[in-house]
């Protein structure tokens, strides 16, 4: 079993403020862009790389880490080497203790779980872990409830309801926690994965790990995935059947992953990806389950639209499970292009009373933000509210 190192039980005993853990997972996210649909498995994950994917965590753990650096409250920084969040650490000014090294040639998974033992051996205040939903169920199965986790969002897979909203906001409630505002509170908020190989197969199979205890606040973490409401079908295919007949000639539309685009593609009459981002004009499949390289090589020269659905629970319009549309094809294609639609029903259920966004660019974010229409129903449709 491994044991606490010398570094965590000669601990200043007479600290009095917060400890925070901190874990990187520096392949988390590594496969969204380039539609793999995650980084789970070293064989994935060579492929991820073939195809020129690039590390994405720890730019996304940096802005985490600045807001939580930027606390006037004492704290103290616990991680492991290198990549596991010690680099990162000390890009923004924050002196860490580095209370595990990785071995050569040891895995990611087996990384995170072997920083997380030594965390909880020491007792930490917090674990703040930059992952996604597989690095949720890595900590979980090693901290349980003894530690609370909080997780900065920057995988593929982000279905669990210990992640905050986008980087910045888990960062500020970590702060929040370490200046011990009456504001934050704890709830047991659900760990959840999806099989990746099952989604490559076009199959969604969820699974719940458990419940961790997480910090909480409305506005700065998301919920777990929400399940459809069978009444809100009539309306939601009527909706889509609109969209087909409005479909413009000439016209590239990028439909996003989910049951709802899904929809509008049997109204087609086309296969779809239902984990996968796939594109059409003139009312025929002109690629499937595409990355975001083919998704811009198919945009230039073309009038391009993009339709999304909401993802129920969070409310997730950009930034979760369909990161091949990139930050930069939003961009292009511009906010008034933006088809959005989802059922009534979805809306109400959102706890945040709000849509949510975390494109990775903090300009496309604010473009996204304000109010936008999302059709719910055959010339029906609301604005709602866009938040990052």
């Amino acid at each position: 079993m491994l044991k606490p190192c010398d570094c965590v039980t000669s601990l200043d005993s007479e600290f009095q403020g917060k400890t925070i853990g901190l874990i990187v997972n520096p392949v988390a996210g590594m496969g969204g862009r380039v539609g793999l649909k995650g980084t789970d498995g070293p064989e994935i994950l060579r492929e991820a790389m073939l195809r020129g994917a690039q590390p994405v965590s720890g730019e996304r753990a940096l802005l985490a880490l600045k807001r939580l650096a930027a606390s006037n409250t004492p704290f103290r920084l616990m991680t492991g080497s290198g990549e596991l969040g010690e680099d990162v650490a000390r890009s923004v000014g924050l002196e860490p203790i580095v209370v595990y090294t990785a071995s050569p040639g040891s895995s990611q998974p087996d990384d995170t779980r072997k920083v997380a033992l030594v965390m909880a051996y020491a007792c930490v205040d917090l674990l703040l872990f930059a992952g996604g939903d597989g690095t949720a169920r890595d900590v979980l199965a090693v901290v349980g409830d003894r530690v609370p986790i909080l997780g900065i969002p920057t995988g593929v897979k982000m279905y669990s309801a210990v992640f905050g909203t986008n980087p910045e906001n888990a960062g500020h409630l970590a702060a929040r926690f370490v200046a011990a505002e009456s504001s934050v509170r704890f709830r047991e908020a659900e760990v959840m994965d999806i099989d990746e190989a099952a989604m490559r197969n076009d199959q969604v199979s969820a699974q719940l790990y458990g419940y961790a205890r997480s910090p909480y606040e409305r506005h700065l973490v998301q919920n777990a995935k929400a399940g459809s409401v069978p009444n809100e079908n009539l309306a939601l295919d009527a909706a889509c059947r609109q969209i087909v007949r409005q479909m413009q000639a000439g016209c590239l539309y990028l439909l996003g992953p989910g049951t709802t685009t899904r929809r509008v593609m049997t109204e087609l009459g086309l296969p779809s990806t239902l984990l996968g981002v796939d594109a059409v004009m003139d009312g025929a499949l002109v690629g499937a389950d595409l990355n975001e390289q083919t998704l811009l090589r198919l945009m230039e020269g073309r009038e391009t639209r993009i339709i999304v659905g909401v993802l129920g629970g969070h409310g997730s319009l950009f930034g979760r499970g369909n990161q091949q549309i990139s930050a930069e094809i939003i961009r292009r294609t511009g906010r008034e292009h933006i088809i959005v639609v989802t059922s009534m029903d979805k809306l109400l259920s959102l706890d945040a009373g709000c849509l949510r966004v975390d494109t990775g660019d903090a300009e496309v974010d604010g473009m996204l933000s304000g109010h936008i229409r999302v059709h719910t129903a055959p010339d029906r449709s609301v604005f709602f509210r866009v938040r990052t």
